[in-house]
C-alpha cells in the first residue's frame, strides 16, 4: 500500500509519472516552460507532429499544483490544456463541431481512466474562404479546444499516482482532433528541453 506523500513530494511523484508517459508515434511532446505566476509548481508539455512536414494538430498541456488547494479548482491539482487542429473539409462550416469537440475531450478522459471533475472549456471553430486572384486556394478551417480541469481519485490512491491518464487524455485529445485511427500506445517518450534537436 502506497503512503500519502507529503506536499513537495506530491507534486514529484505527478512529474515522474508524467515523464514516463508514452504516446503515439505521430505526436511529438516536449517540455516546456512553465507559466510561473500560476500556482506554486507547475509543468508545461507541447504537442507538434513528428513529422516536420505537417502541421495538422499541435497543443499545450499544463500541470499546477498548489498543495494548499484552490478553492476553484475543488482540489490540489489543475490540468489546462490547449488543441489545435485543421479540420477536414467536410467537416468546415459543421453547425455542430462545437458540441462534437466538447464530446472529443469528454471521450478522452472516460477512454484514459482519467477521473476529473470542474471541467470547463472553450472549443472555437473557424475557416477562411479566398477571394479573386486567390480563389483558386481551397477553404480551410481550424478547430481549437481550450480546457481545464481537476484530476481526482476515486480508487483510494493519491491523485497524483494516476497523472499519467491526464495526458494520456490530452493526447488522445489531440488524435480526435486531427482526425487520426486509435492505434495502441507505447511508441516515443516525452523528452525534456535539454533533450530537444536544436536546428
Amino acid at each position: 500500500m502506497r503512503s500519502v506523500p507529503k506536499s513537495g513530494d506530491a507534486f514529484a511523484a505527478a512529474l515522474a509519472r508524467v515523464r514516463a508517459v508514452v504516446v503515439r508515434p505521430e505526436f511529438r511532446l516536449d517540455e516546456a516552460p512553465a507559466p510561473a505566476r500560476l500556482a506554486p509548481s507547475a509543468l508545461a508539455l507541447t504537442a507538434e507532429s513528428a513529422d516536420p512536414d505537417s502541421d495538422r494538430a499541435s497543443g499545450r498541456f499544463v500541470l499546477l499544483h498548489d498543495p494548499d488547494g484552490v478553492e476553484e479548482w475543488a482540489g490540489t491539482f489543475r490540468a489546462v490544456v490547449f488543441v489545435r487542429a485543421a479540420l477536414e473539409h467536410d467537416l468546415i462550416g459543421d453547425p455542430l463541431l462545437s458540441e462534437v469537440g466538447w464530446s472529443w475531450l469528454v471521450e478522452s478522459l472516460a477512454g484514459a481512466g482519467a477521473e476529473s471533475a470542474e471541467a470547463g472549456g472553450t472549443v472555437t471553430c473557424s475557416s477562411g474562404q479566398s477571394f479573386g486572384s486567390m480563389a483558386d486556394r481551397p477553404t480551410d478551417g481550424f478547430v481549437e479546444i481550450r480546457a481545464s480541469w481537476t484530476p481526482i481519485a476515486t480508487d483510494g490512491s493519491p491523485v497524483e499516482f494516476a497523472m499519467e491518464r491526464h495526458v494520456e487524455a490530452w493526447i488522445d485529445l489531440l488524435a480526435h482532433a486531427a482526425g487520426l485511427m486509435p492505434v495502441p500506445q507505447g511508441i516515443s517518450q516525452v523528452s525534456s528541453p535539454r533533450s530537444r534537436r536544436r536546428g
